[in-house]
């Protein structure tokens, strides 16, 4: 129920922002999970006429020689209403990742922590190396129990898929994950 996730090319400045898509549908902001309950899905022309739903915006692709899929843009987790200070207190034992550098996304994932830190009785510690994250987004996405009241963007980065390398932004408050 704390989980609100949202893929917005609308929002000015952010790396995935566009007026349009690659297939001339305008951007708009997409709730794709809405506290915890599935809202939405990102669809594109051909895809989202095969389930009935309307393109949403999010047809993407690198350049003329793909054709376009539907791709996120800016996607991030809505704020919540946990303080930091109070996520962190609340761990008696428990990896804090500040940054996530390489792997691979989707259904199950594996995630590179270039830095993060070790909790001990609600305190920060002292710092991890060598650390790989694995799991699976389903179960992580249910074990989210606290979510932060600050969300931050980034500087932006590229997802590739069929559609070759498309600019994106992918962002979050501080989560907890109770698992």
């Amino acid at each position: 129920p704390k989980v609100t996730l949202i893929d917005d090319a609308t929002l000015p400045g952010y790396y995935g922002s566009n007026g349009m898509d690659d297939e001339g549908h305008r951007t708009q902001r997409n709730v794709l999970i809405e506290n915890g309950v599935l809202k939405g899905y990102l669809c594109d022309r051909y895809y989202g006429s095969l389930i009935g739903m309307k393109s949403c915006g999010c047809g993407r692709r690198q350049n003329y020689t793909y054709a376009p899929a539907a791709r996120m843009s800016n996607t991030f987790l809505a704020p919540g209403t946990d303080r930091e200070e109070d996520i962190i207190a609340s761990v008696e034992e428990g990896l804090f990742v500040k940054s996530i550098g390489g792997g691979t996304g989707g259904a199950q994932f594996t995630l590179n922590v270039s830095e993060g830190y070790w909790i001990e009785k609600g305190k920060i510690t002292y710092p991890v190396s060598g650390v790989m994250l694995t799991g699976s987004g389903i179960d992580v996405i249910k074990r989210v129990d606290m979510v932060g009241d600050r969300l931050e963007g980034e500087g932006g980065s590229f997802c590739g898929a069929a559609s070759g390398l498309v600019p994106t932004t992918a962002f979050q408050p501080m989560v907890r994950i109770s698992q």
